[in-house]
């Protein structure tokens, strides 16, 4: 999915750190006006979602040069659902 390789010890547990790695997203800030990024599944609670979409905001917009002067809107959507905006 774009990621750098990760070093692994000898006394790293395998299924721990591809764990991790299945866990991390990348934001591919290019010359995109529209960004998608996965922030969580169907077994999650909506607290961690709620924590996960809070994460994801912050640190997006700490990527930007302008920071919420860049953003216009915001959307949430599921894989078949409609979006709401939060922004």
């Amino acid at each position: 999915a774009g990621k750098f390789p990760t070093p692994i010890s000898r006394n790293d547990d395998l299924n721990v750190r591809a764990d991790e790695i299945r866990a991390t997203i990348k934001f591919q800030l290019k010359k995109v006006l529209c960004l998608a990024v996965a922030i969580g599944n169907v077994s999650m609670t909506e607290d961690e979602l709620v924590s996960n979409i809070m994460l994801a905001i912050n640190f997006l917009v700490s990527l930007l040069k302008k920071n919420w002067q860049n953003v216009k809107s915001l959307f949430i959507k599921s894989t078949m659902g409609k979006p709401h905006r939060l922004l």
